[in-house]
């Protein structure tokens, strides 16, 4: 009867146990990357003018051109791939995926270089050191600098924003997901010596702290400035449920951005704002166990209320957002570095993140999914578009996380 007692005790101690170690998880997703990418190459290969994004609703891979916001993280992501792996083969396709961008670096319309530019050729540089990319970077921090305005204090997201509400059309908007853009700014001044694109992003980060972050440390999605007074003019949203929700991805930008502008300033303000909001997404009552959100963190609540153009009322279910957890995952592995005594909780939330992206709720199975890596993200419910989708940025984000958790483990 005692062996039998045992028996059971053990069985209940070991299935709270990991199925495996921190260094073989991180192994068997980019093995699994490795496939699918490869995969997708063949796809891909054959459209070389259009670059990965989701899928169709016949499941196949949908593809956008050169200028969409996205365009970036395919070559970012097979060159992540390829550093992790030491895959010759995929860096020889992100060069040449890298390449295809390489007339966006004037490209002035709208704020998304960072993402386009950034997760490419700065990939390209830090992995190669070639001064060729470099060289891009800069030019592409320049055409990014041509949208900030000194009145607003703060870089133009997009040329107009037209509210859910039908009665509003903003001139000078500026979004949430804009704080990731900064990286390229910082880097364009460490290798120019030149302060003004430092000076840029630090002021554009200031101006989000103070108009975009709740006291509570949630976000607003989409903030609209008057250029000639400087004041803030309208607090609404685009992708999220209502203009005072919290948009699951915003938020995890804003953890993403913060910790990042702390990394290059030092500046503790940007520490609290990054730990705030952190801490405010990892304890949100609407947080599912998984810690995959919902797309919005307010979605389906009475009180808030989307405009009435919104698709909002259209996608009543909770559909999830990996693309959210993917960016907060990776944000959380660098906060850790910066947050004391909070250092190890962010760390193993990052984990916990990672493991359940990794599982078979989230992760595609090889050769599924038009060969993306993840399931379950959403682009703009409130547009109607990408519901329930693969998307190329959740996969990005997800190997960048498994990157900076290998790098912790130690190769």
């Amino acid at each position: 009867m005692k062996s039998f007692i045992v028996v059971i005790c053990c069985m209940a101690f070991c299935s709270f146990l990991p199925l495996t170690d921190g260094k073989t998880f991180v192994k068997e997703n980019f093995r699994f990357a490795s496939v699918q990418l490869k995969n997708m190459l063949v796809d891909a290969d054959k459209s070389p003018n259009i670059f990965p994004k989701t899928i169709d609703a016949k499941g196949k891979m949908h593809a956008t051109n050169l200028y969409d916001w996205t365009t970036g993280f395919f070559p970012g992501s097979l060159w992540l791939a390829a550093e992790s792996l030491h895959d010759k083969a995929l860096e020889n396709k992100a060069i040449e995926w890298t390449n295809r961008l390489e007339p966006l670096q004037y490209f002035t319309q709208h704020h998304d270089l960072g993402f386009m530019m950034y997760c490419s050729y700065g990939n390209a540089y830090r992995l190669t050191g070639n001064k060729a990319y470099r060289d891009i970077l800069i030019q592409s921090a320049k055409s990014l600098c041509t949208r900030f305005n000194k009145t607003a204090g703060s870089i133009k997201s997009w040329n107009k924003f037209v509210s859910w509400h039908g009665n509003k059309t903003y001139d000078f908007p500026v979004i949430i997901d804009n704080m990731m853009n900064l990286e390229l700014l910082f880097f364009a001044s460490k290798q120019t010596g030149d302060p003004i694109y430092k000076e840029i992003a630090i002021k554009h980060a200031e101006t989000t702290m103070k108009y975009q972050i709740r006291d509570d440390y949630s976000s607003y999605h989409v903030v609209c400035y008057d250029t000639l007074t400087g004041k803030m003019v309208g607090r609404e949203t685009a992708q999220g449920y209502a203009d005072n929700s919290t948009w699951s991805r915003g938020q995890a930008w804003g953890i993403y951005g913060f910790t990042m502008v702390y990394r290059e300033t030092k500046d503790p303000k940007y520490l609290k704002t990054a730990m705030g909001m952190a801490d405010w997404y990892l304890n949100a009552n609407s947080l599912p166990k998984d810690k995959v959100p919902y797309w919005d963190f307010n979605m389906g609540d009475t009180a808030y209320h989307p405009g009435k153009n919104s698709h909002a009322f259209q996608h009543p279910q909770p559909y999830r957002d990996a693309s959210a957890a993917a960016i907060t995952a990776s944000a959380l592995f660098e906060l850790a570095n910066y947050a004391g005594a909070k250092s190890k909780w962010y760390q193993a939330q990052a984990i916990a993140i990672l493991e359940s992206l990794a599982s078979p709720a989230y992760r595609a199975t090889e050769g599924s999914d038009a060969n993306f890596l993840l399931k379950h993200s959403v682009g703009s419910i409130a547009h109607g578009v990408e519901i329930d989708v693969p998307l190329i940025y959740a996969d990005y984000y997800f190997l960048e996380a498994l990157q900076r958790y290998q790098k912790i483990l130690g190769k």
